[in-house]
């Protein structure tokens, strides 16, 4: 289902969420895109659309159905801001309600948020809702003492969000937020993993946690089973100021798919923006590496893909491009890695925490 346009006013918005507004008295409600002192971060084109959708309508019919269906997930969705308030609620309307046996709602559907200052900003809560409801409001904080604070909100990963309210005291400051680097935009690409399954909360996603870390901007392009290399996708890519490109998409391929959508993914990438470095992580090692004796498998068949994305960057390179970079995930997850997922293949906020750790260093290091 697509997500709304983000055309009405706050006080239209209201109607479409199921609660009581009058409940919380001396509220200001501020409809984010209406907002010149509020960052919406990971969404490239909402200026042209005006939704919260991770690639550009206009490409609508040249993309796979489930994909279409996937950009109006928002992972890797942030408000950035600044206010004096001593309340900060917000209010939500999505197109559906919680659906997923193996991720919490409050990573499917919730938001999160950080506070702080332009420097830091640490966890403070998570959204308390209804998960049979698709529309909900909720007291993100509550302090006695009136101080300007930093604030980020993380969007849902797996759901999108047709709406967003952001409410603070009525005659509060709301101002704009330094915390992230102008121009700074890391984009990825992927899977489920990179979409943020299953992390508890939104900003346990892996993207999110490198964005606190780097203080840039992260966009999260991970279409979950559905990172297959698409044409289309890396056009989309390829159009984004970027500086820095992570493809992370073995998991959704075969062998076979892979090898054949790589190489071309990344020259659209390199033809379009030649001097952004391009980063290729290899398979993440999954649970039953330690038992493919039992299971008769002598080796991982993906193994072997770490072999050609390092084969297809000196091609590439001979091609003339450059700035390619091979990231071996079978050690991105740790050293514990079995102990890292919630299925065998899904990190949890500790796997994530370990891939942010690990990538960090590599992803700064070029800049």
């Amino acid at each position: 289902m697509s997500n709304q346009m983000n055309i009405l006013k706050a006080d239209e918005i209201k109607a479409e969420i199921a609660f009581d507004f009058s409940s919380v008295e001396g509220i200001r409600w501020i409809n984010p895109p209406d907002s010149e002192d509020i960052l919406i971060a990971g969404f490239p084109w909402i200026e042209e659309d005006r939704m919260y959708r991770r690639l550009p309508l206009r490409v609508k019919d040249m993309l796979r159905p489930p994909v279409d269906a996937l950009a109006n997930n928002t992972a890797g969705g942030q408000l950035h801001f600044t206010t004096d308030s001593n309340r900060l609620y917000i209010a939500v309307k999505m197109p559906s309600r919680a659906n997923m046996y193996h991720m919490p709602a409050t990573g499917q559907c919730g938001f999160d948020v950080y506070i702080g200052d332009q420097n830091e900003v640490r966890y403070y809560k998570t959204t308390r809702f209804d998960h049979s409801k698709d529309s909900y409001a909720s007291e993100m904080f509550s302090f006695p003492k009136k101080k300007m604070r930093t604030v980020v909100l993380n969007f849902p990963l797996y759901m999108g969000v047709q709406h967003v309210l952001v409410g603070i005291d009525e005659g509060a400051a709301i101002g704009k937020s330094d915390f992230l680097k102008p121009g700074k935009k890391n984009v990825f690409y992927g899977t489920s993993i990179t979409q943020g399954g299953c992390a508890s909360r939104p900003g346990m996603a892996y993207t999110n946690i490198l964005s606190r870390m780097m203080k840039e901007e992260c966009i999260n392009l991970g279409f979950s089973g559905n990172g297959q290399g698409d044409a289309i996708v890396a056009e989309c890519m390829a159009e984004i100021d970027a500086s820095c490109y992570i493809l992370d998409y073995v998991a959704n391929c075969t062998v076979e798919m892979y090898k054949d959508t790589l190489p071309g993914f990344m020259r659209i990438l390199k033809n379009k923006r030649p001097h952004v470095p391009i980063y290729v992580i290899s398979a993440l090692r999954k649970s039953f590496y330690y038992f493919m004796d039992d299971l008769n498998m002598p080796q991982d068949p993906k193994d072997v893909i770490g072999d050609f994305i390092v084969e297809t960057i000196e091609m590439l390179k001979k091609e003339g491009y450059d700035q390619m970079y091979f990231i071996d995930g079978s050690r991105v997850l740790g050293e514990d890695f079995e102990e890292t997922t919630v299925d065998g293949s899904h990190p949890t906020d500790l796997g994530f925490y370990n891939m942010a750790k690990i990538l960090y260093p590599v992803l700064a290091k070029e800049k």
